[in-house]
């Protein structure tokens, strides 16, 4: 009966090691991360928070159109600075002074840029007009088998899926790597994929980099989920209980 506990506590961690195929990542970056970084700048969406900043050769000529001074000094705290900024209408459009409602629809915060800078010279407000445009509201969700899930807010114009991950301490041992849930939202339409971190290919695709307001989940590996509970499938059970019964024979003859 001894050798048999000793057997079944064996086929136990046997069924509940991960193997190195599974824990790595990016296993076959030597052949496939070299290429072009598919940088992108994400459009703005409603609900965004935005800093518009008008800047002139004339500093007191461009003071109408901006809203980001508290004091005659220029605010730095993010939290400040989202309750003065511009947020995005769910028609698409930002209310700025003196120009009013500007559409914001399939703009990134560059190409909306260049329309403000546009309206200003066009319509004689400033000849010399300089706009900058900076999303301060970008978020990411990561959730499930991480060290420190939660939202995080980013600064970054492209932070990587790699990074964003960073931000939540990693995946931990438990995570399951070849299957990295992600569900974008974008003009209304949500959006969801499936990311195997063990190889570099999704380098080269539209999710190397996120976008404001994606959400991640980590499930927990297949050790992990057997863990949880006595056995983890029927397959599993069928095949214990053959080997035990066999086990069993062997040492009672």
């Amino acid at each position: 009966m001894k050798h048999l506990l000793l057997v079944v506590t064996a086929l136990f961690f046997l069924n509940s090691c991960a193997s190195k195929k599974d824990v790595l990542y990016l296993q076959d970056i030597d052949t496939k991360g070299v290429g072009a970084i598919p940088y992108q700048s994400p459009s703005i969406q409603p609900n965004d928070i935005l800093k518009i900043t008008v800047e002139s050769l004339s500093p007191e000529a461009a003071l109408p159109y901006n809203k980001s001074v508290v004091q005659g000094v220029q605010s730095r705290s993010l939290d400040i600075m989202q309750l003065e900024g511009y947020v995005v209408s769910l028609n698409n459009t930002v209310t700025m002074p003196v120009l009013g409602d500007i559409s914001t629809k399939d703009k990134t915060p560059q190409e909306l840029a260049a329309t403000i800078s546009d309206l200003l010279v066009s319509g004689g407000h400033l000849s010399d007009a300089r706009v900058d445009v900076r999303l301060l509201n970008a978020k990411v969700t990561i959730l499930g088998e991480v060290k420190a899930p939660g939202t995080f807010t980013y600064t970054e114009q492209n932070l990587t899926l790699l990074q964003a991950l960073g931000l939540a301490g990693d995946l931990t041992i438990n995570g399951q790597r070849q299957d990295i849930l992600m569900t974008r939202e974008v003009d209304g339409v949500r959006k969801v994929t499936h990311i195997d971190l063990t190889s570099a290919d999704f380098m080269d695709s539209e999710y190397y980099f996120i976008k404001p307001n994606d959400m991640i989940v980590v499930h927990p590996n297949d050790p992990k989920v057997k863990s949880s509970g006595f056995i983890g499938n029927v397959g599993t059970v069928a095949t214990v209980i053959s080997l035990v019964l066999s086990i069993t024979i062997l040492l009672t003859r």
